[in-house]
């Protein structure tokens, strides 16, 4: 089957240990004919032509960056598209629209395959703003993060333009490349990427399947900042600095909350950040309703989602498949008994509390030291942390070596790897700790519990003498660091090992061609291509006059047609209008409905 892969970057994947999650998904399903379509960043532009050769024929468009080139709209259909920005941009900033995000995103899709390249344009206009405007400071808007200034206006409505750019995208339609012929999509991250999908869905009734490792929303509530990359950002901060100057009476300079110009935390004023986060949080929900299946890295993820309204029947936790499990376990254990921490240094992995346990540890154990792994992601914490252990007078036995050359080199030079985080959303690290064969300690914060189970301890966050406590308890116990290492390196290897993934993505992959077929308007055979297995299913070849539909000849007028069968249902599973010699048969006739599948292997990986 044709499957299209979207997702969003420079390349299409992130880069995660020795290999790359897209790379061992078509790999692995070699059976299933994978096309990439990219949305990439300015870093980006030209990432097909460095792919590898599996994906030379990748689609891409620039996401964030220089808008596209593109003709006015005429007066009528700049009518039409302000109409949909408007009924788009009510329900971001009006409470009681938020059900009309889906009718206003499909409406401009729809204006725009219309109108090939006038969306960017429209949007990037002075009429699109004042829609925002007008539609921003309608009586009864939600203003609880500020009121909206005039270059909130116009840094809203780039980054509106930005992210609704994938709507213009030519991947639309039933031709070759189209996304209308693929037999189903699968996004890759969700955010934007999942934008195409949408529309193919609205379009075209083609399924998708979303994956997501790390919640694009939830990082988003948690203050990570949207991208603003180059001219398209540059331009915006230029206007909002022209608007500063020109605002002298009142002085209300943009300036993140901390009070630090376009910090890394917040790199917009609280109305636009406000405004961002009611539209990733409309288009995650959109998202969630539309998907065939939901397939979340962890229960953790699953919890999110059922929060933002998914289905936990269309939801099933396929956890991030790693080759590291074929890595071999950390060698000897060194002399010196070593607690070892790997992370960000940064307030949320709370690499404090592990000095101040760290502390108590080496008043029991004065042979005790800790290796500290780790860049700095918020300035001066390093600084800071340094100055705690002088205080705690234990910095001499505070080793803070920096990022590591490959992760199996930490935990081989640690006797118990310890995780001192308030908040654990990836369990890709503590995986990886465990599969290295050392004993784990973490705070039970997030996916923890799930991913160390009984293989590990567990302790409170901001607990500092239980964390202290659980690291002695390993440290003196020779036996139960090995035989805690040993089971913990065997769940890790059942858990996240890359075969349960690509099994269970043939699965799902398998369960949802069969409930929503491909039927003809799937484009196969078009422009000469050979026909795609599942691209006409067997319920096809049942339909009636399929000699004319394959353009062969037809039966003469009054003649009966013996290849004639009754039509089967559509993509949609609507039953088509049944001759009368078949209503006459006894029973219905309809294919029988598709079982719906359980929690197969929603735990078995």
């Amino acid at each position: 089957m044709r499957v299209a892969l979207l997702t969003e970057g420079a390349r299409p994947h992130p880069d995660r240990g020795t290999g790359a999650w897209c790379d061992r998904l078509a790999e692995g399903l070699p059976e299933h004919e994978f096309e990439l379509y990219l949305l990439t960043g300015p870093a980006g532009l030209g990432a097909v032509a460095r792919l590898s050769p599996a994906w030379q024929g990748a689609r891409d468009l620039a996401l964030w960056g220089r808008r596209p080139r593109g003709r006015a709209p005429g007066s009528l259909r700049r009518r039409q598209y302000a109409g949909a920005y408007e009924e788009l941009v009510r329900a971001l900033v009006l409470p009681g629209e938020r059900a009309g995000f889906g009718a206003g995103l499909y409406r401009l899709a729809a204006l725009a395959r219309e109108d090939d390249g006038t969306l960017p344009v429209f949007l990037a206009s002075a009429h699109a703003r004042r829609v925002l405007e007008r539609t921003w400071r309608l009586p009864g808007a939600d203003t609880s993060a500020g009121q909206p200034l005039v270059c909130d206006v116009l840094v809203a409505a780039d980054l509106l333009e930005q992210c609704l750019r994938p709507l213009s995208a030519p991947w639309y339609g039933t031709g070759p490349g189209g996304l209308g012929g693929a037999d189903l999509c699968h996004v890759v991250g969700g955010g934007p990427a999942a934008l195409p999908a949408l529309v193919a869905r609205h379009l075209h009734g083609v399924p998708f399947v979303a994956t997501e490792h790390g919640l694009r929303l939830r990082e988003q509530y948690l203050g990570c900042p949207p991208r603003a990359e180059g001219r398209a950002g540059a331009e915006s901060e230029e206007r909002q600095a022209r608007d500063e100057r020109r605002s002298d009476d009142r002085r209300h300079r943009v300036r993140a909350p901390g009070g630090e110009r376009a910090s890394h935390e917040a790199p917009y004023r609280w109305p636009v950040r406000a405004l961002l986060l009611s539209f990733f949080r409309a288009l995650t929900e959109e998202t969630y309703r539309q998907a065939a299946i939901l397939t979340p890295g962890s229960a953790h993820d699953q919890q999110w989602q059922r929060h933002c309204g998914a289905d936990p029947a269309r939801t099933r936790v396929v956890y991030e498949g790693t080759p590291a499990v074929d890595r071999p376990a950390a060698g000897p254990e060194p002399e010196r008994p070593t607690l070892v921490w790997a992370g960000a240094l940064e307030p949320g992995r709370d690499t404090e509390l592990m000095l101040h346990a760290f502390a108590r540890v080496r008043a029991e154990l004065p042979a005790a030291r800790l290796v500290v792994h780790g860049e700095e992601t918020a300035p001066g914490y390093l600084a800071h942390c340094a100055a705690v252990a002088e205080r705690l007078r234990v910095a001499g036995a505070v080793d803070f070596a920096g990022r590591p050359g490959s992760l199996a080199e930490v935990w081989e030079g640690g006797t118990v790897a310890v995780f001192s985080a308030l908040s654990q959303r990836s369990p890709r690290l503590l995986a990886d700790a465990m599969l290295s064969g050392r004993a784990v300690v973490s705070t039970d914060v997030g996916v923890a519990r799930e991913v160390v189970g009984p293989t590990g301890l567990l302790v409170p966050a901001r607990d500092p003498r239980a964390l202290a406590g659980a690291c002695l308890a390993l440290l003196r116990d020779e036996e139960r660091r090995s035989r805690l290492g040993l089971a913990g390196r065997l769940r890790a290897q059942e858990r996240f090992a890359v075969e349960p993934v690509i099994g269970a993505f043939r699965e799902i992959y398998l369960e949802l061609v069969s409930q929503y077929p491909a039927f003809p308007e799937g484009g196969t055979g078009e422009g000469g291509r050979a026909p795609r297995p599942f691209a006409r299913p067997a319920e096809y070849w049942l339909a009636d006059s399929p000699r004319e539909r394959d353009g062969r000849e037809a039966p003469e007028a009054g003649g009966e047609d013996p290849g004639a069968r009754p039509p089967a249902e559509d993509r949609h599973g609507q039953l088509a209008a049944l001759p009368a010699a078949v209503e006459a048969r006894p029973g219905p006739f309809r294919p029988e409905p598709t079982r719906p599948a359980g929690p197969a292997f929603a735990e078995a990986v």
